[in-house]
């Protein structure tokens, strides 16, 4: 039986539609009337943007778009560029877990990720998750983001988690904040110079937003507490 997942990134009117079992999770844009719509203009292919389980022929489109970000940002607190084989045990230790890890194929190339990792090995944490999103350079500013991260929101609300918090590195990485902030998280704080990055002090931001029933009622996931 199909379920359906309403995203903010999407048109008024428009859903998303969730078939399969966990492990071969697939989304695509749909209309009211389950055809597919007509991508938005800036997309060029009609197909549009289909987000599925990240695979291991993903991998080398993973590392090339998070490299990117390494070597020319402050999202990212790492200094060099983790290689294919670490990737790849990052994403294996993902699937361990089993959380959640997205691509966005927009025809047959990988236009962004996004996944959630725990927020701390506690086990008093185990009702939390942080997510990560990156899209690629040539693909910014087509809602590729927002779909990935509501996705992730929808995903670990279904899988009982609680929380879902975001770690950003840099104070005035608008575009990511602006994008959690869309997607219903909260300003959480500002950890002062937290980093040292390019030269300079960075700081983190924390932004946070409720799953599912939040705090109102006891969790769902045991953390033997």
């Amino acid at each position: 039986m199909n379920l359906t997942l309403t995203v903010c990134g999407c048109e008024e009117g428009e859903k998303i539609t969730h078939w399969g079992h966990s492990s071969q999770l697939k989304y695509l844009i749909m209309s009211e009337t389950n055809t597919p719509t007509e991508p938005k203009a800036q997309f060029e292919s009609p197909s549009g943007v289909v987000l599925r389980d990240a695979e291991e022929g993903d991998i080398p489109e993973i590392q090339a778009i998070y490299s990117h970000y390494v070597l020319n940002d402050l999202a990212s607190f790492e200094i060099d560029p983790p290689d294919e084989q670490e990737m790849m045990a990052r994403w294996r230790s993902i699937n361990t877990n089993k959380l959640p890890f997205f691509v966005a194929d927009v025809n047959d190339v990988v236009g962004g990720y996004a996944y959630t990792s725990h927020f701390r090995p506690r086990p008093g944490y185990i009702n939390s998750v942080e997510d990560s999103v990156y899209v690629s350079p040539q693909f910014l500013g087509q809602g590729i983001g927002e779909l990935l991260l509501n996705t992730l929101v929808e995903n670990c609300a279904e899988l009982g988690y609680r929380q879902m918090i975001a770690v950003i590195g840099n104070s005035g990485n608008s575009p990511s904040i602006n994008l959690h902030l869309k997607c219903g998280f909260e300003n959480a704080g500002i950890l002062k110079s937290a980093g040292y990055k390019h030269g300079g002090w960075v700081d983190s931001v924390l932004m946070q937003r409720s799953l599912g029933k939040g705090d109102s009622e006891p969790p769902s996931l045991p953390n033997d507490g």
